[in-house]
């Protein structure tokens, strides 16, 4: 059997995001399927670990590290008080070390998610992903270990006495049955968190699904006959903790590749599945689908077929959890049996079975109560908070994310992966039942509190750029990427077209983008890129005309104009934008923002009288603050300030995000007197007159606007909370700022985002990342602005 997954979009997706594959004890499941769209290549896949440094992870100090004071404290002399108070008292390790927010993801390699016994060594990068998918999603510190061994003892023993360095241990791509002797062992000799994700996560998201599914559909548990298609540790573990919740033993009918594991049946059994052997006449999948309340697969592609379902009880569920493809896909439950619900394990369709909805808010909740271990209490508690949330009313925030209103319903039983109340939703949820069940060290006093602190944990970031990424792929826009003699330009127009956000439109010379993606190794991104330009438009004589008729007073004869249109390509691309043959623009990786915006306005309305305004985006540290105008208005006046604050208001909007602006300067309401600040202190009163519906303050500078202890002492001050929209005095001063944020502290910057324009172009700067102009491409997609 060849396994092809390496190429396959959402095996992709699903590596990024720690998603199992669904496998049926026996081996991984064959993949036979492509999609044509969201497409990555081994070249960018390989890229992408290799640069800007291999790998996925870096260590960073959390104290200061700048004297040697500092060395001092952090090693000799100073390290030996926290020794001698941990050999004191072993319990103080969680106050004066990392163990208390730290996780190993340890595999051996033997079933590396759906390719099989790779070895330790191969298993490195998927566990990488998994140490960043902690921290991303839960703030949890993670490391990956693989040890190179087969032998369950050797590898026991190694992570055993790899304890004292861990709040817990996530077991990650271990074959089953070893993987059920691993844990087991591992938990009655540790005394710290040992969870398999493969099990134990997908049966958390199982088991919140169906609780939602059988709401809806009026059924209870005890009284469901649920059918269980694939043997393996995750189906095993899906059965288990389905009974724990109330299930009946001999109403669950688990199959693997030879039938039914009935009472007295030997043939390929082992302890495991002994457990689930049920008192029951059927011997064939077939014969047990046969008035199933409930399928769950955790199998091969096209297990189930339309007549197995069509002999399902009324209102049938059906969890049809292989991947890369389901055991049948929702269109073909769906043509037979309308009233199915049905979840997979794929993003592309509705009711995500996702591991990443549990495993880091799981130990998120372990760790902050010192948690001795992860029991079925957490786990059904973990459960049942899931399947709360998703009957809760959706956030604005998660809807503008994925362009699409989410309601509770047959095709929204599971939350989204990038809600952001889980981190404050499920880990209380999981605390409580640890303190509930006497495994906490330390229980929570006050959860009101800790909720507070686990939404300050929340990365709202990489939220924002995943939204605007699932909206620009419902836009599907054409865009018009304006300079195609530049190889950064190139692999960002690659990566929007194989990421499935639309069609990318090279504007460049075919030999010329042709011989670039050669010399980059993507010579065969070449086919897939359409290429235009003067020589072979059809538009050109329209273009020339159009062009004339707006420069013609301006000094430009008839060949000014045609050398224009035919020899600049954002000029070029402009026309191409204006005219409707594409949905959007990017340029401005070549060229001076001010040269281009120059160009583009002999096409385009977007001079600063026409509206226009540069909004900048600076995201650090889990924050997101705009700075405007950072791209068109050189020295504003009260009255721009007030149309600059409202443009950001907007562009905050856009984002996800309810506008608080700060107008600031080197002044705070009024002191010091300065002739240079006055239009900050007034440009609020003209947002007074005009009766604005967002949060506005100032004049302040930046500590008072976005250090709620400094803000405090202003108790006057009108925002509610930190201000993430910064109006600046002047275009240099942004400038400064921004520059010296992204080079002193570190933030990420997307833009000049461009706002208050008629037309969705975007300008990158002549710095910018392929990956920049990619997400500035999004930005446009999305109309941001």
């Amino acid at each position: 059997m060849v396994w092809a997954g390496g190429r396959n979009p959402e095996f992709r997706w699903m590596l990024s995001r720690g998603v199992k594959l669904g496998i049926n004890g026996d081996g991984p499941t064959e993949r036979t399927s492509m999609s044509k769209k969201n497409r990555v290549t081994d070249e960018e896949a390989l890229s992408y670990h290799l640069e800007p440094t291999p790998g996925k992870l870096e260590i960073n100090a959390s104290t200061p590290m700048a004297t040697q004071r500092d060395l001092s404290l952090a090693y000799s002399p100073g390290v030996a008080v926290p020794v001698e108070a941990i050999a004191a008292n072993p319990e103080t390790a969680y106050d004066y070390t990392t163990k208390g927010n730290m996780v190993a993801v340890i595999s051996n390699g033997t079933a590396i998610l759906g390719l099989g016994n790779l070895g330790a060594l191969a298993s490195k990068p998927v566990m990488e992903g998994k140490s960043v998918l902690f921290k991303r999603f839960a703030d949890v510190n993670s490391i990956d270990l693989e040890l190179d061994t087969e032998d369950p003892e050797e590898f026991i023993n190694a992570v055993r006495l790899m304890g004292p360095s861990f709040g817990g241990i996530n077991l990650e791509d271990i074959k089953a049955p070893e993987c059920f002797i691993i844990e087991q062992r591992l938990r009655e000799v540790m005394d710290i968190p040992v969870f398999h994700d493969d099990q134990h996560g997908t049966a958390v998201i199982c088991a919140a699904g169906l609780l939602n599914a059988l709401h809806l559909t009026g059924k209870k548990i005890e009284e469901c006959k649920i059918v269980l298609n694939g043997a393996g540790a995750a189906g095993i573990a899906c059965i288990e903790l389905i009974k724990a919740m109330g299930a009946k033993h001999d109403n669950c009918i688990a199959c693997d590749t030879k039938g039914v594991i009935y009472q007295g049946r030997t043939e390929g059994m082992n302890q495991w599945k002994s457990a689930h052997a049920a008192k029951t006449t059927d011997r064939t999948l077939e014969e047990a689908m046969t008035g199933a309340d409930v399928f769950l697969g955790v199998s091969a592609k096209g297990a189930v077929t339309q007549d197995m379902v069509k002999s399902m009880a009324d209102n049938p569920v059906i969890f049809a959890m292989a991947n890369p493809d389901p055991e049948i896909t929702p269109e073909d439950a769906h043509e037979v049996r309308p009233d199915a619900i049905v979840a997979t394990g794929r993003s592309d369709y509705p009711n995500q079975v996702n591991n990443v909805l549990c495993f880091p808010y799981l130990f998120r909740g372990a760790l902050d109560i010192r948690a001795r271990t992860i029991n079925d209490a957490m786990k059904i508690a973990c459960a049942e908070a899931l399947a709360k949330l998703a009957r809760e009313d959706v956030p604005d925030e998660v809807a503008v994310a994925y362009g699409q209103k989410l309601t509770f319903g047959r095709d929204y039983i599971i939350p989204t992966p990038f809600d952001p109340r889980l981190i404050y939703t499920i880990p209380p949820a999981v605390a409580h039942a640890g303190i509930d069940t006497a495994v906490a060290r330390k229980p929570i006093v006050d959860f009101d509190a800790y909720t507070v602190s686990l939404r300050s944990r929340m990365d709202p970031t990489a939220s924002m750029l995943e939204g605007l990424h699932n909206r620009a792929k419902t836009k599907n826009a054409r865009m018009i990427f304006a300079e195609g003699d530049d190889i950064r330009v190139l692999r960002a127009a690659v990566a929007y077209q194989r990421s499935g956000l639309g069609q990318a439109l090279v504007v460049g010379r075919e030999d010329d983008v042709k011989a670039k993606l050669t010399a980059a190794g993507m010579e065969d991104s070449y086919r897939e890129l359409s290429i235009v330009n003067a020589r072979n438009t059809e538009h050109l004589d329209t273009y020339r005309s159009f062009l004339y008729s707006r420069l013609q007073r301006k000094g430009y004869d008839a060949q000014d104009v045609h050398r224009l249109a035919s020899r600049d390509r954002h000029v070029f691309s402009a026309l191409m934008l204006a005219h409707g043959h594409g949905d959007g623009l990017i340029t401005g990786a070549t060229r001076k923002s001010a040269h281009v915006l120059e160009l583009l306005n002999h096409v385009l309305d977007v001079s600063p009288e026409d509206g226009a305004v540069g909004v900048t985006a600076l995201l650090r540290n889990g924050r997101i603050v705009l700075i405007a105008d950072t791209l068109v208005h050189e020295w504003p006046d009260e009255h721009t300030l007030a149309d600059i604050a409202e443009r950001g208001a907007a562009t905050a909007r856009s984002l996800g995000l309810e506008p608080r602006v700060a107008f600031v300067s080197f002044s705070t309401f009024g002191y010091p007197v300065s002739e240079r600040a006055e239009k900050m202190h007034i440009a609020p009163k003209v947002l007074d007159e005009r009766g604005v519906d967002f949060e506005y303050d100032g004049e302040m500078t930046v500590d008072v606007a976005m250090n709620l202890d400094v803000m405090a002492s202003y108790p006057f001050c009108r925002l509610s909370g930190p201000a993430n929209v910064l109006v600046v005095p002047a275009r240099h001063s942004s400038s400064i700022s921004v520059k010296l944020m992204q080079e002193m502290g570190g933030a990420t910057v997307i833009g000049p985002i461009l706002s208050g324009v008629d037309h969705p172009v975007q300008i990158c700067s002549t710095t910018s990342t392929s990956n920049d102009i990619l997400n500035m491409a999004v930005m446009a997609a999305c109309n941001v602005g």
